[in-house]
């Protein structure tokens, strides 16, 4: 008889292998991390001796789950923002926090919470995106699991890195670290194609390419993404990918909720794994994926949790149950997707989605000792007919819970006796983690009170160390103000005409000011739109000073890029009410009395204000300032206006008073 470390007995064994075996009462041998033998209980006793023999007491043996897309140190941000649109809690929450909170230490401790949490639910295998992903590695193998661990890479800062050719190099050396490690599979993580620019897609998948790992990417998971690339790149997501030679990698393609026929056969040509999120997609609104229609394709279409901030949990069983129904209700088949079908995404189909279909996934000999016992005797799931081999499937899918399952093993390891878990400290993280809770709390309750604050949490916001002089004319005519531009002491140095649509966004309390979202439309000589650019500016309400004749010293007001739609900031800033003003500028830089001058022309559509002149010059001290003041109203007569009528008003103050409709 051949020696082995465990024989595990007395179980209903299904294999999930190509045939689909199953054993009652089967037995499956493991000598050190391999399966070596599976089948009849009574031939594998008598082809095997083992150290320990485990009585599995009639439980269901499965291959461990695979869970195929997550973000697992995000077990810190659970239930931190829900019921939000995607972008609003990924933009406007999740990336803030983590710019302020995610750290080596976050990401470990983060981890060991999500890996206690899917030894639990009978995960043995997770691909995860997220930072500091060697910290992530070092974590989940001392734990015990197996994982893909995806380093993300983004054009823009992200916690671990300050550009993205930081963060290449960084994927480069932990690619080298862990290639070939038992456990470990170091993946390369572009974000998402509207995250990242073509270089570094490309860049991305030749690296991939060049080590023979895995890469994995965010795709097509909102229509509004699709219609931005189809707008931005003339093409769907899935085509600009191919461009970019993203599925010349290995490539773990996650969410893929809207993509066609034609996109959907690239993938498989390509040999691309498919992760589908159900609950992630569900709870964010993001619609539901075509996964019948995959299957029926042929792609290699596994279940993720995403991550537990989108979801809020990583029970799998969950996943696996709504991944059925789902499909059934979307194809309005209820043949659709069965039972053994979906059971297959969660452990062999889901592994080779992650390209690890050789490793594990089944309960076959040569595979990895990764298997979980499913407790079916609970009063949940009784009674058991046995009449159609199918019908044991069906009590896993539809019946089962994650908090069935009673022991796990990784590599032919227990990680989990008895419902007891060997090799994470639960009560230590817990602790932990609440006390990061409470730092998040507070900070994004201080952020929540403040507008500007905000503002400056979604990043790129800047503030000029300067002031600002100005001064608003209201005049009857433009005509008068162009012909003085062009007298000879005025040096025209640059000429701009835009078309502005403002819209800005009060809040409850007067001292946070007004955020104006504006989109400048700049305006070619032909008067056809040449481009557009928008933007976000905090206006406050205090002035420094007033000089005679109106004319204000202010101080310099923040500005970030808006990157998001007008609908994203409405909901992400919360404003009590909106007002918009649209408007025709004409703005000129000149030279007068050898100061430069920004000279605005602006005719105000809506609402009808009428035509005004404005005048600005950038300043860093009080005595400048002074000087400056008396040149404007100097400047002021000169272009034909009067000093006189100076006006301190804002336009949203001036909008105010001509009783602009309350939009909200």
């Amino acid at each position: 008889m051949e020696k082995v470390d465990f024989i595990l007995k007395n179980a209903i064994v299904l294999t999930m292998d190509e045939e689909f075996h199953q054993f009652e009462p089967g037995a499956v041998a493991i000598k050190g991390s391999k399966i070596v033998g599976v089948g009849p209980q009574t031939e594998i006793l008598q082809q095997f001796a083992a150290i320990e023999v485990h009585d599995c007491d009639n439980k269901v043996l499965i291959p461990g789950l695979v869970d195929v897309h997550t973000h697992v140190p995000m077990t810190l941000l659970r239930g931190l923002a829900d019921d939000l649109r995607l972008d609003v809690w990924l933009l406007g929450y999740m990336m803030p926090v983590e710019r302020e909170f995610v750290s080596p230490k976050f990401v470990r401790t983060g981890t060991a919470l999500a890996c206690a949490e899917m030894i639990r639910g009978g995960i043995t295998t997770f691909a995860d995106m997220y930072y500091f992903e060697d910290d992530v590695a070092e974590v989940t193998a001392e734990i015990g699991m197996r994982a893909l661990c995806g380093e993300t890479i983004l054009k823009f800062p992200s916690p671990d890195s300050e550009s993205y050719d930081e963060a290449l190099e960084y994927t480069r050396k932990f690619i080298k670290k862990w290639k070939g490690h038992p456990l470990i599979t170091p993946v390369i993580a572009p974000h998402a194609p509207y995250t990242c620019t073509e270089e570094l897609l490309r860049s991305a998948s030749h690296l991939a390419q060049e080590f023979d790992v895995p890469l994995h990417i965010h795709i097509s998971e909102t229509s509004q993404e699709v219609e931005e690339c189809r707008k931005e790149h003339g093409m769907p997501v899935v085509p600009y990918a191919k461009k970019q030679e993203i599925f010349d990698a290995k490539a773990i393609a996650a969410h893929c909720v809207h993509i066609d026929e034609g996109e959907m056969r690239t993938l498989k040509h390509h040999g691309t794994g498919v992760a589908h999120n159900p609950s992630s997609n569900l709870k964010l609104a993001s619609g539901m994926a075509n996964v019948p229609l995959m299957i029926e394709l042929g792609l290699n279409v596994g279940i993720g949790t995403d991550g537990t901030a989108s979801n809020n949990d990583l029970d799998m069983f969950e996943e696996i149950r709504l991944t059925s129904f789902l499909g059934k209700g979307r194809s309005g088949d209820p043949t659709a997707l069965p039972a053994r079908t979906v059971l297959l995404m969660a452990t062999r189909m889901g592994a080779q989605a992650l390209h690890l279909g050789k490793v594990t996934g089944s309960i076959e000999p040569g595979k990895a000792a990764d298997i979980i016992l499913v407790d079916i005797h609970e009063i949940h799931n009784s009674p058991r007919f046995r009449r159609d081999l199918n019908g044991i499937y069906a009590q896993l899918v539809y019946a089962s819970k994650s908090t069935d399952v009673s022991d796990v093993m990784v590599n032919g390891k227990w990680l989990m006796r008895n419902r007891e878990l060997l090799t994470v400290d639960e009560k230590k993280l817990l602790q932990i983690g609440q006390e990061y809770a409470v730092q998040i709390d507070a900070f994004l309750d201080e952020r929540e009170h403040s507008v500007l604050s905000k503002l400056i949490a979604i990043g790129g916001a800047s503030e000029q160390e300067s002031f600002e002089v100005q001064a608003k004319v209201p005049i009857r005519d433009i005509e008068p103000v162009l012909i003085a531009l062009k007298k000879q002491d005025i040096q025209v140095i640059r000429t701009r005409h835009y078309r502005e649509y403002d819209t800005y966004f009060s809040f409850e309390s007067p001292e946070q000011g007004h955020i104006r979202f504006r989109e400048d439309h700049f305006v070619g000589e032909d008067g056809n739109v040449t481009h557009v650019r928008s933007r976000l500016t905090h206006i406050g309400q205090t002035r420094e000073h007033h000089f005679p004749q109106k004319v204000l010293l202010s101080r310099s007001r923040f500005l970030a890029p808006a990157n998001q739609s007008l609908r994203f900031y409405k909901e992400y800033f919360k404003p009590v009410s909106e007002k918009e003003i649209n408007k025709e500028r004409l703005r000129f830089l000149i030279s007068y009395q050898g100061t430069e001058f920004f000279v605005n022309i602006d005719t105000v559509n809506e609402p009808k204000l009428g035509h005004f002149l404005e005048i600005k010059s950038r300043t860093w001290s009080r005595k400048d300032a002074e000087q400056k003041s008396k040149l404007v109203l100097k400047l002021i007569r000169h272009l034909n206006a009067s000093p006189d009528a100076t006006i301190t008003e804002d336009y949203i103050e001036m909008a105010g008073r001509e009783g602009i409709q309350n939009h909200l």
